[in-house]
């Protein structure tokens, strides 16, 4: 009994029907950021669909408590594509390092612009403190006022706008200063008050320090002394019997 083998045109139209499969789905690259879309979510994984000839698969707890409560089919994000096959043959999808990719993205973008960012002082640690600004941070202990701060652990759990003065995507390094901010306000408010001020004008500052000779007074911006003697008609003992900080 004879056998009938392919033609070579035949051959020739499944090879370019077989590229033709190929071409219809996105050309990716692994350790790339793509869209991808929600087909399925189940128990413990969410199923998404980037255009690809298979579908990858995101644990569960790559996503928080609430986002699994509202995510749904069709829903679409962000993910970095670690493998387009695996040994198993599976796309493999990352939500968190998609998601780790773009702070970094958007960190790097305030640094290079010189704003600010709210960073919340999760711990005290040596040398400084430990801050969260969608990454972990370093806010060196000369940075965190114009003045040495006594109770660091004070500071645990509260919220400052800090400015980002180096960065370091590969080595995950962040050193962010809270007082470079303080700097500019300063003199912002500094400028203002030369400005203004004139010989024999009354105005209101605030005591900053106090010393056996005088009080410092901050006018906004630029520190006056207030001299003992000029305290009181009277005789002053000390400046602390007129002024408290």
């Amino acid at each position: 009994m004879s056998t009938v083998s392919p033609s070579s045109d035949q051959q020739l139209d499944r090879a370019a029907l077989a590229a033709l499969y190929e071409e219809t789905f996105k050309n990716l690259e692994e350790g790339t950021i793509t869209e991808g879309r929600v087909v399925a979510v189940t128990k413990d994984k969410v199923v998404v669909d980037i255009g690809y000839k298979s579908e990858g698969m995101i644990p569960n707890d790559q996503f928080s408590a609430e986002e699994l409560q509202n995510i749904k089919v069709d829903d679409r994000f962000q993910v970095y594509i670690e493998e387009c096959e695996d040994a198993d043959g599976n796309l493999v999808l990352s939500k968190e390092k998609a998601d780790k990719m773009k702070i970094w993205e958007e960190l790097e973008k305030l640094f290079n612009d010189g704003k600010s960012i709210d960073g919340k002082i999760v711990a005290r640690i040596k040398g400084g403190m430990m801050v969260d600004i969608g990454v972990k941070a370093f806010l060196p202990g000369s940075q965190i006022d114009l003045h040495p701060v006594r109770d660091l652990d004070g500071l645990v759990g509260r919220t400052f706008p800090l400015k980002i003065i180096k960065i370091n995507h590969r080595r995950g390094n962040v050193v962010v200063s809270r007082r470079v901010l303080l700097e500019e306000t300063r003199d912002s408010k500094r400028k203002t008050t030369l400005s203004t001020l004139k010989e024999g004008q009354l105005i209101q500052g605030v005591v900053k320090n106090i010393t056996d000779y005088g009080a410092f007074i901050d006018l906004g911006g630029i520190d006056g002394l207030l001299h003992i003697t000029d305290m009181s008609w009277g005789r002053v003992g000390h400046p602390s019997e007129m002024f408290n900080i």
